[in-house]
This record gives C-alpha cells, structure tokens and sequence, in this order.
C-alpha cells in the first residue's frame, strides 16, 4: 500500500514547504518539448520507416520500443507519481508490473485488432492519470471523500489507456500485416525495457532525494507541479480537440 500521507507527511507548517526546483525544472523541459512529445506520436522517421517495412523486423522494432517509452514524457510523470512513495521493491515492482500489464495488453490487441480511439481524447485522459496520482499522493481522496481508492487497480486501469494511446498511433501509420504480430510483441519488449531504464533512473534520483532532509518538504510542491503538469496535458489534448 501507499503511505497515508493526508494526514502525517505532509503535516508540515505551510513556510516550510520549500520549492523543489529540480523537480519544477524538470517539468517545465518536459512540457516545453513539441507537441508530438507530449502525446504518444512517433517521431517522423520512425514513421516513414514504420510504413516502409515488409515483414519481420524484430530489432528494429525492439528500439523503437524502447525509444518510445524513453521519451515518453506522460509515462514517464506517471511512473514517478506512481513509485514516489514506494520504498519498497517489491512494491515498486508490483506496481510496476500492473501498470506494464495494462499498457502491454491493450496496445498489442487495440492494433492487432484495429481498434482506434480518438487520439487527443486519449491523451486527455493520460494526462488525467498523471492528475490523479499526483492527487492521491497527496492524499486528497482521503480528507475530500473519506476513503482511499484502490491504488492497485488505478494502476492497472490507468496503464489500459497508457497502451491505448500507443496503439492508437501506431494504427495511423498502417504497419504491413506481414509479420505483425512479431514485430509488435518486439515492439512491446522494447517498451518494457525503456521501461526499466527509466525507472531505474527514476529510483536513483529518487534515492538520492529522500536521503535529503528537505525531502518531505519539497515532496508536496513536487506532486502540486505533477498535478500541473497534468492539467496542463490535458488541455493541450483538448485545445488540440477543438481546433482539429
């Protein structure tokens, strides 16, 4: 389980809530990148050479894989709002593990079996997922209703609609059917390891910071500007909604 932290860690006097700068610095870079960042696109290359191959191409699909996720700026902000109270690695890997359940199973069947969802409204409710962690590590569902959600089935739920903004994608790019299957389950080992880079480099900064003394401090302005960035992703799907 999560720490309860409505009532405990953050029951520090309102001056001394510092600004975690670091943290605030890195969420401005990741928002300031392009549009296509923000959301689940494919860089123009990778596209061009999504719809050119023919066939199996299980490297090249395992890099992409992994590039994905690397960069994946929403995943990225949901994994550390996931594991940013998490201490434990048993934990930390249970989580994990829902949510690459979740991402994996509905992006190999949304493109396997051309399922297609309007791409800003799914990156929409990406970014609300980024919105509500933030929100339940700052234990907000417990003062405003009384009673804390399931943080494992968020997890899990949340990582379906992760997987279906990839699918969607990957869907408007036409990758030939021959081969498919393959060249996507590649594609999803590629995911799964860019997903333990990053995380790996998200636990040793975060390793680092929870040593510090201003750890629990900073933690709530850290989750205020997750919850931020969030909103901010939201309304960029949503404006990008409207004006299509």
């Amino acid at each position: 389980m999560l720490p309860s932290i409505g009532g405990g860690a953050f029951d520090v006097p309102r001056k001394r809530r510092q600004s975690c700068l670091p943290v605030i610095t890195l969420l401005v870079v990741l928002l300031s990148a392009s549009g296509d960042a923000l959301a689940h696109a494919v860089a123009e290359g990778d596209k061009g050479y999504i719809q050119e191959i023919y066939g199996v191409h299980l490297m090249p699909f395992m890099y992409l894989g992994a590039k994905h996720m690397v960069t994946g700026y929403d995943h990225l902000l949901f994994l550390l709002g996931v594991v940013f109270f998490l201490y434990r690695m048993q934990h930390i890997a249970i989580y994990v593990s829902l949510f690459a359940i979740g991402h994996s199973t509905t992006m190999l069947l949304g493109v396997y079996f051309d399922i297609g969802i309007n791409s800003y409204l799914i990156d929409a409710v990406i970014g609300l997922s980024v919105v509500y962690k933030a929100l339940d590590n700052l234990g907000a569902y417990q003062r405003w209703f009384g009673f804390q959600p399931n943080t494992k089935w968020a997890t899990l739920i949340f990582g379906f609609f992760h997987g279906l903004g990839l699918s969607t994608k990957i869907i408007e790019y036409e990758i030939a059917p021959n081969g498919l299957l393959l060249n996507l389950l590649a594609f999803n080992v590629g995911v799964e390891i860019g997903q333990l880079l990053a995380l790996s480099a998200i636990l040793i900064v975060m390793g680092f910071w929870r040593r510090t003394d201003g750890f629990l401090r900073h933690a709530y302005t850290a989750n205020v500007a997750m919850m931020s960035a969030g909103f901010m992703l939201v309304g960029y799907q949503l404006t990008g909604l409207m004006v299509s």
